[in-house]
């Protein structure tokens, strides 16, 4: 790895795991979900601008239109009128403000380490640096806690969170960033409110209605909008160099 990789590397650490988590765990402590996940809906926009000036994407009509149009779709399935905008979580909204801007830094910056290095290795040694920097804190919270109060099935969720949900998700974020712009792939946050509402009646007893069923209209219109510019690297490829596929 290249000197100067090596501060890249430190950068995504903190911007995508260290900073994220921590301003995201410590504002929703302070705010209220709806308030969070109304306010997570301004991460592509602040991907979709970082990634200009950093030379990845160009600001067209047509990719601005898509991330509107599935912001307002999550916007609507949340139900603005629901937040509280208040003294009290005014602090909490500030935080997860933050959380999506430096987390669309994450994005953005981390695409050159990717494809450079490999999303694989990159994405585990970014763990590995996080863990060390998150780990004194770590030892002063687990000192303030009584773990053996903690029941196995809790220890078992906890390891499906770790592996699918955080693993998982940051390998494949890192993966998508290889092959499209960082744009491309941070429009898809806005399918994250609809798998939640997916699983929702499954698991908890909630029911669809007809603002989920609009809500899904928008959002799957505006990513189609931005995703339909976003052809990966391998289709570029074989489209300009056909000949290609005979080695």
């Amino acid at each position: 790895m290249r000197r100067r990789d090596f501060f890249l590397l430190l950068l995504c650490s903190l911007t995508g795991v260290v900073g994220n988590q921590l301003l995201y765990v410590q504002g929703l402590s302070l705010t209220t979900v709806i308030n969070t996940a109304l306010l997570s809906t301004s991460i592509p926009v602040f991907v979709l601008f970082v990634s200009i000036l950093f030379g990845y994407d160009r600001l067209s009509l047509k990719r601005l239109l898509g991330i509107v149009l599935a912001a307002a779709g999550v916007v609507y399935l949340l139900d603005p009128a629901r937040a509280q905008l208040s003294a009290q979580t005014s602090t909490g909204n500030l935080l997860i403000a933050c959380n999506s801007l430096i987390y669309a830094v994450y994005i953005v910056i981390s695409k050159t380490l990717f494809e450079r290095y490999g999303a694989l290795d990159v994405i585990t040694w970014i763990f590995l640096v996080s863990a060390v920097l998150v780990l004194p804190l770590g030892i002063y919270s687990l000192q303030q806690d009584n773990l053996a109060a903690i029941s196995g099935s809790v220890w078992l969720v906890l390891v499906v969170i770790i592996v699918f949900p955080t693993v998982g998700a940051y390998y494949l974020n890192a993966w998508a960033l290889t092959q499209v712009s960082p744009s491309t792939v941070a429009i898809y946050i806005y399918l994250q409110p609809l798998v939640a509402f997916g699983f929702a009646p499954l698991l908890l007893g909630e029911r669809w209605n007809s603002r989920t069923a609009i809500a899904t209209v928008f959002i799957f219109a505006g990513v189609g909008l931005v995703v339909s510019r976003g052809r990966s690297r391998a289709v570029r490829e074989i489209s300009e160099h056909p000949d290609a596929l005979a080695h």
